[in-house]
């Protein structure tokens, strides 16, 4: 089971490559860009004032160094070729990609790093780079490279007996932060998970990851800073391990979603859910009566409504593991509950959990919060007029 229901979004944007440089270190002017594509893109002034990261000191050669300007991004690896034949025993140079200051730059860096290591290899072959001031056929290939990249993703530079082939991978978006009511669910299941592959905190979390512990339970389980377990779950959403769903309650009101017509079509999808749902794996439920919980999850009836109505353990279903794969594959949705804030009285000096109260928290985030159930929550709901649950 590998779809996910909500995709996180990147903030950056991956834009094109705007320009492509190369500057060197001339041995009397020093830093300087003897090409460029397009032609003076970056201006000498530009350049002059962040030369000092372009051409640097030699504890930073080989590095990746990223420059982010008002207007632009500059991501360069500097190279320092060591040879007496040069004027200071050094040639050293830097060929650097120029983006939008905005712009997601990452994924370029293995591309600057591979084509700084093709043209170090083309100079100490044959001094292709410093052997003439004349870079005419350094800049044709600035040009390929540039091109290629932004309409191809991938570029093939061929020099005499030497070839490079550079490729973009594109990466995945940034997940959005993990909050601590929300429940980490893998994606196509424990057994095939490689731990041994994961650093020592993922691997201590990850037995605690069961799709039903929220991130706050499984730090405590776990005896791991909050932190460091949503920064783990972070990353395994990231790699496309893990999702999130919320906190499984029976006072939760779900509602299917456009998508349930696909469970009527997809034969695939059909034969996962019923293996995913069922009670016994060896007396499966049936389809229908899957597709009628699924369908009878509207607004106003609670999970504990739905399972007294229509007993899924009579029907072989597993009702959590139901929800579970609802959610994740993007079946039915969860109502989220909002609690406005009432009037300051009496009360609310003695309960911490009216601070909640403002309109911007879930009931999940107040159980997690407060440590109370969702059923205390409701009753110090029902008893307080002045309060109201706002399902969204």
């Amino acid at each position: 089971m590998t779809s996910v229901a909500e995709n996180t979004k990147d903030k950056g944007q991956e834009d094109p490559i705007r320009c492509i440089f190369f500057s060197e270190f001339h041995p009397i002017v020093g830093p300087m860009i003897t090409c460029q594509v397009p032609d003076n893109f970056i201006s000498k002034d530009i350049f002059d004032t962040v030369s000092v990261y372009i051409i640097p000191k030699a504890k930073l050669q080989r590095s990746t160094i990223t420059v982010t300007l008002k207007d632009y991004k500059i991501l360069g690896f500097p190279v320092m070729i060591d040879n007496k034949k040069y004027a200071r025993n050094a040639f050293y140079f830097n060929l650097c990609f120029v983006c939008e200051a905005k712009a997601r730059t990452v994924h370029y860096e293995p591309v600057v790093k591979k084509m700084s290591d093709f043209l170090m290899a083309l100079e100490v072959e044959n001094c292709f780079l410093s052997a003439s001031e004349d870079k005419t056929r350094l800049a044709e290939m600035l040009q390929q490279v540039i091109q290629d990249l932004n309409l191809h993703k991938m570029c093939t530079l061929t020099e005499g007996t030497m070839t490079s082939h550079l490729k973009v991978i594109k990466l995945a978006p940034e997940p959005k932060p993990v909050l601590e009511h929300q429940v980490p669910i893998f994606l196509d299941g424990r057994e095939v998970f490689q731990t041994d592959q994961w650093d020592l905190t993922t691997q201590q979390v990850l037995p605690y990851i069961d799709g039903f512990n929220h991130v706050a339970r499984i730090a405590a389980e776990a005896d791991v800073e909050n932190n460091l377990v949503k920064s783990c779950v972070q990353n395994l959403i990231y790699y496309g391990v893990v999702t999130l769903i919320p906190i499984f309650q029976y006072s939760n009101v779900y509602a299917a979603t456009s998508k349930l017509k696909e469970l009527a079509e997809n034969t695939k999808l059909q034969e996962r859910c019923i293996a995913y749902a069922s009670k016994f794996p060896r007396q499966p439920a049936y389809l229908r009566d899957i597709y009628r919980m699924y369908a009878s999850m509207t607004h106003g009836n609670s999970m504990r409504d739905l399972c007294q109505r229509l007993n899924p353990q009579n029907l072989r279903i597993n009702e959590r593991r139901l929800v579970q794969f609802g959610l994740i594959e993007g079946l039915i949705r969860r109502y989220p509950i909002y609690l406005p804030g009432s009037p300051y009285n009496e009360e609310i000096k003695n309960n911490p959990v009216y601070k909640y109260f403002t309109g911007t928290y879930s009931l999940d985030e107040i159980c997690c919060s407060t440590g109370q159930s969702a059923a205390q929550i409701e009753d110090i709901v029902e008893r307080d007029p002045n309060v109201v649950m706002l399902w969204k």
